[in-house]
């Protein structure tokens, strides 16, 4: 069999498309849209290559229209859970030996099935499923998913020509081995992209996988393992399981085959699973790794040198695309008092400018949030603001739930910097903003690093360079993604890794080669060419 050195494609980010009315590209996804809401869809689980239907269903409907049902998903109980790991264990013993450019192939095939004849269906699917608009679609579930898949490749390839000096005597090599056994991951609603990256990128390493969706995300990642099998992973490589998230999760760490976790979602739930691996660690065969991408408390700080346009635009968009459901969302600003006339009056043009309702109507820029239980927090913590002394409502604050889970973009300014919406992960399209005096920026800032516990994203808006330099130094460990003179959210790969740390994360930036780097374990081989055949070294004389 021939060998070589491959090089792989050079990485490009996934162009935007626009949607602009006319294009084809709009018409496409509108007709995807239809037809996929006007039928019904059974999902059923996928475990060694075979769909599995238990007879036991939960229902799918748009979270915009939650009366309306798209389709039914099948639920495990502990022995398909258990299947799915004996079955992902045998398919290492192939997997984990196929050549490097093999896999990559399967995954490279599978961006381009996503470019091409997938993508009105994934951006359709992720519409439905999330209530997601058009661009907010295109952007994760099309483009950054894309991006995943190609950029993973080409940061294996980098991986694997890392090598250590050799010298004449002896031939040094480092191999990166799957990790032993198998892996899970545990992937949120919010975002296609990342539900469709944590299973393939631990997959492309050589690993094998029980995924877990969001039950919020099944319909679109449906779509996702559609795309899989038409590109090739082979029959238990990534097994998708739906259900009790506890007993799935129990029935996974209790296995001492298990070797890594990959997670986004909450805090809470990372911090327990953490708590739940190290009781068991005495029962794994090796230690396993942990990744999490959890919550955040992300922050805009505008210095009194900032456009107020600028600032606008960046709470308008930062806090409210995607109905603030991002994990680098903005939901706490701070705003000298001397630039908050001109900022509110922007901002408040903004939000009377938003239209509401179905991703259909590709002219609604806000629409619903995931679900019912998310609709009724944010509500409480609306209708707490309403009765509080230290806030006001100066924009939205009524909420429907009739027929979607619909939030009006909300605006709470609040006289003390520590309450509870400036310090409390919402995930809803609410955001706080605290007035500072002009020449407070200083202990302003370090209130910022001070108020939340998370350190995923925030934001600096300056025109003055010495402003800007204090925050970078002064915020340097309040987030992990910090951007200047922009909002915070729309981290792009292969430009701007994405990550946080303190209750947001491990930091592992998805995205990047770190990340690929957790899944893998090298193993050092020195070949000496010349064995030495006597014990004495010269100083023994």
């Amino acid at each position: 069999m021939g060998k070589g050195f491959f090089n792989v494609p050079i990485a490009v980010n996934e162009p935007v498309m626009s949607y602009a009315p006319g294009s084809a590209e709009r018409k496409a996804v509108s007709e995807a849209y239809k037809s996929m809401y006007n039928a019904k869809v059974e999902v059923p689980m996928y475990i060694n290559g075979k769909d599995v239907k238990t007879g036991n269903t939960s229902p799918m409907s748009p979270p915009h229209d939650h009366k309306h049902i798209v389709g039914e998903y099948h639920l495990a109980d502990k022995t398909h859970v258990e299947e799915a790991i004996s079955t992902a264990l045998e398919a290492r013993k192939s997997w984990s030996q196929l050549p490097w450019e093999q896999r990559a192939g399967i995954f490279l095939k599978a961006a381009e099935l996503i470019a091409g004849p997938y993508r009105a269906k994934i951006n359709a699917a992720t519409m439905i499923a999330q209530s997601k608009n058009i661009y907010q679609a295109e952007i994760d579930a099309a483009c950054e998913l894309i991006d995943f898949l190609r950029f993973n490749v080409q940061f294996m390839s980098e991986i694997y020509m890392e090598q250590p000096e050799s010298t004449s005597a002896a031939w040094n090599r480092v191999e990166y081995r799957p990790l032993e056994g198998f892996t899970y991951a545990v992937t949120p609603f919010n975002f296609t992209a990342i539900a469709g990256n944590l299973p393939a990128c631990m997959a492309l390493m050589g690993n094998v996988v029980v995924w877990k969706p969001s039950d919020s995300q099944i319909y679109s990642a449906k779509v996702i393992m559609d795309i899989f099998k038409e590109a090739g992973v082979p029959d238990g490589v990534i097994n998708v399981v739906f259900g009790d998230p506890v007993m799935i999760t129990n029935t996974v760490l209790a296995s001492p085959d298990f070797s890594g976790l990959h997670f986004t979602g909450s805090t809470h739930v990372f911090k327990e699973l953490w708590k739940q691996i190290g009781n068991n660690i005495h029962n794994y065969k090796t230690y396993p790794r942990i990744v999490g991408e959890t919550g955040g408390k992300d922050f805009i700080v505008a210095h009194k040198t900032a456009n107020a346009k600028q600032v606008a635009t960046a709470i308008t968009r930062g806090a409210f695309e995607f109905q603030g459901q991002k994990c680098s969302a903005a939901s706490r600003a701070y705003i000298p008092k001397g630039l908050w006339a001109d900022v509110k009056h922007y901002l408040l043009e903004d939000i009377a400018s938003f239209k509401m309702g179905s991703p259909e109507d590709m002219s609604n820029f806000i629409t619903a949030v995931i679900h019912e239980g998310s609709f009724d927090k944010l509500a409480k913590y609306i209708d707490e603001a309403k009765a509080h002394s230290d806030a006001e409502i100066i924009a939205g604050g009524n909420y429907d739930k009739s027929k979607g889970y619909f939030i009006e973009p909300t605006v709470i300014v609040t006289t003390d910097p520590k309450y509870t919406t400036m310090s409390t992960e919402l995930f809803g399209p609410v955001i706080t903003i605290y007035l500072y005096e002009d020449d407070a920026y200083s202990e302003t800032l370090k209130l910022v690093d001070e108020t939340s516990e998370y350190a995923l994203t925030g934001a600096i808006l300056s025109t003055d360079r010495y402003a800007i330099e204090e925050a970078t130094k002064a915020l340097q460990n309040a987030a992990g993604n910090f951007y200047i003179n922009d909002k915070p959210t729309g981290a792009v790969v292969g430009q701007q890794p994405f990550g946080g740390a303190r209750a947001s994360g491990t930091n592992d930036k998805a995205g990047s080669p770190q990340n690929l780097l957790r899944w893998v374990s090298p193993r050092l081989i020195k070949e000496t060419f010349v064995t030495p055949t006597d014990y004495r070294y010269p100083f023994l004389g």
